[in-house]
């Protein structure tokens, strides 16, 4: 035994023992901090990956893990991707926007069986009357056609459609048509369908401010008495029970808001999909609500 602990290997690993032991009480509670940070890092990144992946469209949702008391109340849409969704595919661009309109009352359809209150729709902004005459005629009449053949649709599923805008530039027959569609369509309190047309949200701010302007003079406001309650009132999505989007989906890849709601979209949450329209179907909506129902809304406040 004494020949063994005398062996030159021997007293090295006697030495090499206290000093190991050493080492590690002081460096342990230094580095363990540190490979905790790191896998922690990871599965954040892991997470934000997951999130990405959602919001490019490559994560499949059933219907069933949604949760329905996180709903949206008010889904926008921005309607992007019919011109060249009829390129892609060797069709005229009046092919793509039919497509599109089609499209558009599928998934609002979906929204409402999912129990969300408001749809509404960029359907057609002030800008595109700087496309060409012809896609523009056929856009109006497009829109024309989709009220008179969905008229039936909208009374059988008690679905309220109202149609904001500036409508000095509406030809009469079809102002005539949404009148129609609106006065009896109002008394439905559960579906909701707005649809934009001719509208810009500058001009819906502009609109609110002339109002409040015309009022004043009347006498029937003061300066004091405007707040952002007021001026809520006074925009084209006063038709509505929830004038503030919850959710705006956007598709085509397009990362901007284009004029839509520039006072409404304050606090809205934003999801943009790479698919056009026309092929934006269930399973992307499912995406984009499940997004959506991950998010922890603030309103600009710290939680």
């Amino acid at each position: 035994m004494l020949s063994l602990l005398s062996s030159p290997l021997s007293l090295l690993f006697l030495f090499l023992i206290p000093c190991l032991f050493i080492t590690s009480y002081i460096w342990f509670p230094v580095f363990l901090p540190k490979l905790l940070g790191l896998i922690k890092f990871k599965a954040a990144r892991d997470d934000h990956d997951n999130e990405k992946r959602y919001d490019e469209g490559t994560c499949v949702v059933r219907e069933e893990e949604l949760q329905r008391e996180l709903m949206p109340r008010h889904v926008a849409l921005i309607l992007d991707g019919n011109r060249r969704w009829a390129k892609q595919h060797g069709l005229l661009t009046e092919q793509g926007h039919q497509a599109g309109a089609i499209r558009f009352i599928e998934i609002a359809e979906l929204c409402f069986e999912l129990g969300i209150h408001t749809v509404s729709a960029f359907a057609f902004s002030t800008g595109n009357w700087g496309r060409d005459e012809d896609e523009v005629k056929w856009l109006i009449s497009l829109f024309q056609h989709q009220l008179k053949s969905n008229i039936q649709y909208f009374h059988r599923n008690e679905i309220r459609v109202s149609v904001i805008g500036n409508q000095t530039n509406i030809p009469e027959l079809i102002l005539q048509r949404i009148h129609e569609i609106e006065e009896t369509t109002k008394g439905y309190k559960n579906k909701h369908l707005i649809m934009a047309i001719d509208y810009s949200g500058r001009f819906d701010i502009m609109h609110a401010c002339k109002s409040l302007v015309k009022k004043s003079e009347k006498g029937l406001i003061r300066e004091q008495d405007v707040d952002e309650a007021l001026i809520e009132r006074e925009l084209l999505t006063n038709c509505t029970d929830f004038p503030n989007p919850d959710l705006m989906i956007r598709t085509s890849g397009e990362q901007r808001i284009s004029n839509f709601f520039l006072w409404q979209l304050a606090y809205t949450e934003l999801f943009f999909s790479p698919v056009l329209w026309p092929d934006f179907d269930k399973d992307k909506l499912l995406e984009a609500l499940a997004s959506y129902q991950r998010r922890e809304r603030r309103f600009g406040c710290r939680v």
